[in-house]
């Protein structure tokens, strides 16, 4: 972030403004492809820890499986840490990645 200032000549005043330089759009919590873990089991973990369907959780497997990863959840850092915590405690590989404008 950088704070630029401003003086009027009018108002004889100075003014600081926040000017944000690279905006946050938030974070995806990203499930990665492995040569280990079934396809039930990464299905029935997405709609425990993330609270998908099942055919949104079968969706991300096919994704995860031909793609080799695929963004499952898109929120707020506080939001996803423990369900990406909770998703690799079962074995699954998952990270947060954050979205820049």
């Amino acid at each position: 972030m950088n704070i630029s200032s401003s003086y009027n000549s009018f108002t004889q005043s100075e003014k600081e403004t926040d000017v944000l330089t690279e905006a946050s759009e938030g974070f995806n919590l990203i499930v990665w492809n492995d040569d280990v873990n079934t396809f039930d089991w990464v299905i029935e973990t997405l709609v425990k820890i993330c609270g998908h369907t099942e055919e949104q959780a079968e969706q991300c497997s096919i994704l995860i499986h031909f793609k080799g990863k695929c963004a499952v959840k898109k929120g707020s850092y506080e939001m996803l840490k423990p369900q990406c915590d909770a998703i690799n405690e079962r074995l699954i590989n998952a990270t947060i990645e954050e979205l820049v404008a």
